[in-house]
């Protein structure tokens, strides 16, 4: 196959200005979650999308998933799938899309014809679209989460999702031979590492220790940022993290697989 595009949309812990909440365009027609960076894309880009891989059911995740199929459900012939663990779906069709948050678009038009249908995914489960396979890896987070593993064959790529101290995503990464960029979060800076593991992140003294079980030679970039604490986070974790040099994530940033 091609290569595998892979944009980012969103990357942020927050919004304001230009920052905005994790969302990934891979190619042209799948996403890796959908905060508020989708609200980049154009409508015709959005009628493109069939795909939408959730991490987990936290608004920063989701945000644009009930806005984006309201827009162009009329513009497509086939329902947008939602993969997700049961746990994070249960979720979704229990909270939003409940008829009191929003509509329920499995019901849109009709249930036969849905503009949205749910796909389940267990962890470790790979879907193959096009040949391009994603997988889903552990995350260690307050409510049900996942990372994901995309592999085109020749490069893969792996975003952590939300997670803290989670040995089950280095045992499954570490296996990766053709391994090439590792994005994973840090969410809040050192002197607020009681309330990253009250919350289930990381901070950079947290992210140091978690590298230390990363045996394989890929870029690492950091996402999730909290607003107002860029600088300092990425100082922190320059100062605490050895060797890797890992680089902050960018809106618009492109990887190629």
């Amino acid at each position: 196959m091609d290569k595998m595009k892979l944009r980012v949309l969103g990357c942020s812990g927050g919004i304001g200005g230009n920052l905005r909440t994790t969302s990934f365009l891979l190619d042209h027609d799948v996403l890796i979650d959908a905060g508020t960076g989708v609200g980049e894309l154009s409508l015709t880009e959005l009628a493109m999308i069939d795909h939408v891989f959730v991490t987990h059911s936290h608004l920063d995740h989701i945000a644009c998933i009930p806005m984006m199929v309201d827009s162009v459900w009329m513009m497509r012939d086939r329902p947008l799938t939602v993969y997700a663990s049961e746990e994070t779906l249960d979720i979704l069709k229990q909270h939003i899309f409940n008829w009191k948050i929003w509509p329920d678009f499995s019901e849109i038009p009709n249930a036969q014809q849905p503009s949205m249908r749910y796909q389940a995914m267990e962890l470790g489960e790979t879907v193959v679209l096009n040949g391009r396979k994603i997988t889903s890896v552990p995350a260690n987070h307050v409510v049900p989460a996942v990372g994901y593993h995309l592999d085109s064959g020749k490069a893969s790529l792996v975003f952590s999702g939300d997670t803290t101290t989670n040995d089950g995503l280095w045992e499954v990464v570490n296996q990766i031979e053709n391994l090439r960029y590792l994005v994973i979060e840090t969410a809040f800076s050192n002197s607020e590492k009681d309330l990253a593991e009250i919350s289930k992140h990381l901070c950079p003294s947290m992210l140091a220790l978690e590298l230390v079980k990363f045996k394989r030679e890929a870029e690492v970039y950091i996402t999730h940022l909290k607003p107002g604490e860029l600088e300092l986070t990425m100082r922190e974790i320059e100062d605490c993290v050895r060797g890797l040099r890992p680089k902050m994530l960018l809106n618009n940033q492109e990887f190629e697989l």
